[in-house]
């Protein structure tokens, strides 16, 4: 008995456009990464601003993140690599004989990308992971430049991130605040050559006490 072979043509075309398409991916990347060392263009970057307010609707908080991003990161973004920040907002109860308890928590996600037919970058806004697949809630923004989409990100204003109930008035609270560059989301090719390179690990974080409330 004879096998049969059902390769094609065409499929093996198909094949050899894959191998061609892989290939262009990974010679992008080490021209972009691979030129440069892995120390090169650390990240500064702090939070310059935190406030929380307490009102009867909730706790909210005002903080102003700065970084310039390293020549790296910004040229992967204007080459339309998607930067994707997380912002990570959590509550805490003092405790002296213990572990100050967890009260709640609230993330909010960030997705900044360049649009070549429009020349513009569009920063998404949502409480939930953002994928390209268009499901879940987003604010959007344009901005014709990247230094005023920048500007947005760094900036948090009034971000709800607990209900009034969270917060116990006769005790005292501190509000931790995280900030990062998610290069988890990044796509997956892309991540491959970024093991070990500073000028990606994009992260910092701030926190601030919360006294008992005054009564009135």
């Amino acid at each position: 008995m004879t096998s049969t072979d059902f390769s094609t043509p065409c499929s093996k075309n198909a094949q050899i456009d894959r191998f061609v398409f892989l290939a262009g991916w990974l010679l992008a990347l080490f021209l972009l990464i691979g030129l440069r060392p892995a120390w090169a263009d650390a990240a500064d970057i702090e939070v310059s601003q935190m406030r929380v307010e307490r009102t009867e609707e909730g706790l909210y908080l005002s903080a102003l993140v700065r970084f310039d991003l390293p020549q790296l990161v910004n040229d992967a973004a204007v080459k339309g690599i998607p930067l994707y920040f997380v912002a990570e907002a959590e509550l805490l109860r003092e405790r002296w004989y213990w572990y100050d308890r967890h009260m709640t928590s609230a993330t909010r996600y960030m997705r900044l990308a360049y649009q070549p037919l429009t020349r513009r970058w569009r920063l998404q806004v949502a409480p939930t992971p953002i994928t390209n697949s268009g499901l879940g809630v987003s604010l959007a923004q344009s901005f014709d430049e990247l230094e005023d989409a920048l500007a947005a990100v760094q900036r948090i204003s009034r971000w709800k991130i607990a209900e009034a109930s969270d917060v116990e008035g006769d005790a005292k609270h501190t509000v931790n605040l995280r900030f990062r560059l998610d290069v988890s989301q990044l796509p997956r090719p892309f991540q491959l050559g970024l093991a070990g390179r500073t000028d990606w690990n994009l992260a910092t974080s701030r926190n601030q006490r919360l006294g008992p409330e005054t009564p009135k």
